[in-house]
């Protein structure tokens, strides 16, 4: 009879709970690199509006100054947003680490009871050989007895000729 893990469905639970988990850890990430990219494309904002605003009239400072603070605003918003982003990321990925330990525990459950099976199959087979071999024994002992006989029969059968 073939190993069988009474616990097979819930670790089949559990490791499908784990990759649903890996999806959704792998969606924030991705939330958090799109937030980062964000914030690096208003920074290259800010960088060119500086530099055009040194070789802009000096009539349009007052607009270049006011755009700059409307972008710093933007960058802190931004930031706020990659933070809870980030944030998420982390409860997830904590989340998944709890999902993977309860995955790691049934699968070294289940190599234990594998082991514990294969020994009890093994102990199994060599008590059979043993029965087998006792069983062969005392055939073969008869046999020989028997064959004794036979060899004491036919002897006394020659001394009384």
């Amino acid at each position: 009879m073939p190993f069988r893990y009474r616990l097979q469905k819930i670790l089949d639970f559990r490791i499908r709970k784990k990759e649903e988990q890996m999806l959704v850890v792998q969606k924030a990430q991705q939330a958090v690199f799109i937030a980062e990219e964000n914030i690096r494309k208003n920074n290259e904002e800010i960088e060119a509006t500086k530099v055009n605003m040194r070789q802009a009239d000096p009539m349009m400072y007052e607009a270049y100054d006011k755009y700059l603070i409307h972008l710093w605003e933007k960058a802190e918003q931004l930031e706020l947003v990659r933070q809870e982003k980030q944030a998420i990321l982390d409860e997830e990925t904590q989340k998944l680490i709890k999902i993977e330990q309860g995955v790691k525990v049934l699968e070294k459950h289940k190599e234990k009871c594998r082991d514990m099976y294969l020994e009890e199959e093994k102990k199994a087979e060599l008590k059979q050989y043993s029965e087998l071999g006792v069983t062969r024994f005392f055939a073969q002992s008869k046999e020989r007895m028997a064959e004794e006989e036979q060899e004491i029969l036919r002897q006394l059968a020659e001394l009384e000729e």
